[in-house]
């Protein structure tokens, strides 16, 4: 088993089926994004730089869905938030899978596949 299967695996309810289904809509929408374990977490890459993770935060009872160039796309997706007070990282915040709007969602994976082709560097805004 790879490592990000063993993690997901290894979460509790209902974060474990949160985190399943939004894997399968990420790989369903974005079938070219590379999956890989790093950080202890999962990451979504875009020509071997990050997308997106996903993560429970400590304290915290939801999953944290975290765009890495979050900052630039807040505007246009307001379920966007800055957890945290971080800089450029903003995240989807799910407690139960209906939380997620599965059509926003896909749009919001189409617009920070698009920003992340065109950073040049993974976790810098140019």
């Amino acid at each position: 088993m790879k490592p990000v299967d063993t993690y997901f695996f290894n979460q509790k309810e209902p974060f474990q089926s949160i985190m399943l289904y939004v894997r399968s809509v990420i790989l369903k929408t974005l079938p070219y994004v590379t999956e890989r374990y790093s950080y202890k977490i999962p990451f979504y890459n875009i020509n071997k730089k990050p997308m997106l993770y996903l993560n429970v935060l400590k304290g915290k009872n939801y999953v944290d869905v975290a765009f890495v160039h979050g900052v630039l796309l807040e505007k246009d997706f307001p379920v966007l938030k800055n957890d945290s007070n971080r800089k450029q990282v903003r995240s989807v915040q799910l407690k139960t899978i209906e939380d997620l709007n599965q059509e926003n969602f896909e749009q919001l994976l189409l617009a920070a596949a698009k920003i992340a082709n065109a950073q040049n560097k993974p976790w810098h805004i140019t």
